[in-house]
Protein backbone atom coordinates (compact mmCIF):
# COMPACT_ATOMS: atom_id res chain seq x y z
CA UNK A 1 0.00 0.00 0.00
CA UNK A 2 2.65 2.54 1.20
CA UNK A 3 4.12 2.06 -2.36
CA UNK A 4 0.94 2.81 -4.53
CA UNK A 5 1.19 5.68 -2.55
CA UNK A 6 4.40 7.32 -3.27
CA UNK A 7 4.15 5.95 -6.65
CA UNK A 8 0.58 7.61 -7.29
CA UNK A 9 2.46 11.52 -5.29
CA UNK A 10 5.71 10.99 -7.49
CA UNK A 11 3.45 10.98 -10.77
CA UNK A 12 1.55 13.68 -9.32
CA UNK A 13 4.39 15.73 -8.64
CA UNK A 14 5.22 15.39 -12.19
CA UNK A 15 1.89 15.99 -13.34
CA UNK A 16 2.45 19.26 -11.51
CA UNK A 17 6.00 20.33 -12.77
CA UNK A 18 4.85 19.60 -16.07
CA UNK A 19 1.67 21.66 -15.82
CA UNK A 20 3.61 24.85 -14.61
CA UNK A 21 6.88 24.68 -17.70
CA UNK A 22 3.67 23.98 -20.01
CA UNK A 23 2.00 27.47 -18.95
CA UNK A 24 5.26 29.30 -18.27
CA UNK A 25 6.50 27.99 -21.53
CA UNK A 26 3.10 29.29 -23.53
CA UNK A 27 2.86 31.28 -25.99
CA UNK A 28 0.29 32.98 -24.32
CA UNK A 29 2.65 34.21 -21.15
CA UNK A 30 5.24 35.08 -23.51
CA UNK A 31 3.25 37.59 -24.81
CA UNK A 32 2.02 38.44 -21.18
CA UNK A 33 5.23 39.20 -19.98
CA UNK A 34 6.90 41.23 -22.80
CA UNK A 35 3.62 43.63 -22.74
CA UNK A 36 4.73 44.09 -19.35
CA UNK A 37 7.75 44.39 -19.16
CA UNK A 38 7.65 47.13 -22.08
CA UNK A 39 4.67 49.01 -20.56
CA UNK A 40 7.07 49.29 -16.89
CA UNK A 41 9.65 50.36 -19.11
CA UNK A 42 7.28 52.87 -20.16
CA UNK A 43 6.67 53.55 -16.64
CA UNK A 44 10.02 53.91 -15.16
CA UNK A 45 10.68 56.08 -18.05
CA UNK A 46 7.82 58.61 -17.66
CA UNK A 47 9.11 58.49 -13.51
CA UNK A 48 12.62 59.57 -14.36
CA UNK A 49 11.46 62.64 -15.96
CA UNK A 50 9.95 64.15 -13.30
CA UNK A 51 12.45 63.55 -10.52
CA UNK A 52 13.40 66.68 -9.34
CA UNK A 53 17.29 67.09 -8.88
CA UNK A 54 18.31 68.51 -5.38
CA UNK A 55 20.91 70.43 -4.52
CA UNK A 56 24.02 70.00 -2.51
CA UNK A 57 23.72 71.52 1.07
CA UNK A 58 26.15 69.37 2.51
CA UNK A 59 29.34 71.44 1.89
CA UNK A 60 31.59 71.81 5.78
CA UNK A 61 28.65 69.53 7.59
CA UNK A 62 31.12 67.44 9.31
CA UNK A 63 33.81 68.67 11.49
CA UNK A 64 36.14 66.98 13.06
CA UNK A 65 36.69 66.90 16.62
CA UNK A 66 40.23 66.26 18.02
CA UNK A 67 39.43 66.88 22.22
CA UNK A 68 38.47 63.10 22.49
CA UNK A 69 41.87 62.27 21.09
CA UNK A 70 43.60 64.74 23.43
CA UNK A 71 41.20 62.35 26.44
CA UNK A 72 42.58 59.46 25.20
CA UNK A 73 46.76 60.98 25.13
CA UNK A 74 46.23 62.27 28.56
CA UNK A 75 44.98 58.99 30.16
CA UNK A 76 48.13 56.74 30.85
CA UNK A 77 49.02 54.10 28.38
CA UNK A 78 46.55 51.44 27.87
CA UNK A 79 48.27 47.84 26.76
CA UNK A 80 46.52 44.33 26.23
CA UNK A 81 49.12 42.43 27.92
CA UNK A 82 48.98 44.28 30.69
CA UNK A 83 45.46 43.93 31.81
CA UNK A 84 46.56 40.09 31.81
CA UNK A 85 48.90 39.72 34.28
CA UNK A 86 47.86 39.16 37.85
CA UNK A 87 48.81 42.07 40.23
Amino acid sequence: MNKISNILMFILIIIFILSIFKYYLSDKNIVIKKTNRTNMDEILKQKIVDLPVLSNDTNNVIEFNDSFEHEINENKKRSFWELLKSK
